[in-house]
């Protein structure tokens, strides 16, 4: 878990953005991003057994909005004041069940943004 996981999990109970800064492989650096906090625990796509922070990337482009974030991906994680609506996760299709309880998305927790 990382430092101020009570933070996410405080987002998450009162639907509040956060700002996110990870290390993206893809950009070779650390990158902020806006998110909506989706889930903490397993994916349904990762065999790994490893827990990550699921969130809603409001600026993906990649196709998928959805990042599964390991703990060691996560740089820094803070709570924002503006609230979200979880039905915008219900836009991306679904395949397979929701991963952990608690969840506030119907979509399933494909993506992963490895550390």
């Amino acid at each position: 878990m990382i430092p101020n996981h009570s933070s996410f999990l405080e987002a998450l109970n009162e639907k509040k953005k956060v700002r996110v800064r990870l290390y993206s492989v893809a950009d070779n650096g650390v990158v902020d991003r806006v998110c909506a906090p989706m889930s903490y625990g397993l994916g349904a796509a990762n065999q790994d057994g490893l827990n990550r922070y699921w969130l809603w990337d409001y600026a993906s482009k990649t196709g998928s909005h959805i990042l599964g974030l390991l703990p060691q991906a996560i740089v820094d994680l803070q709570m924002l004041g503006e609230v979200f609506d979880p039905a915008v996760f219900a836009s991306e299709p679904s395949t397979e069940p929701t991963v952990s309880d608690g969840a506030l998305t119907p979509a399933a927790m494909v993506s992963s943004v490895e550390a």
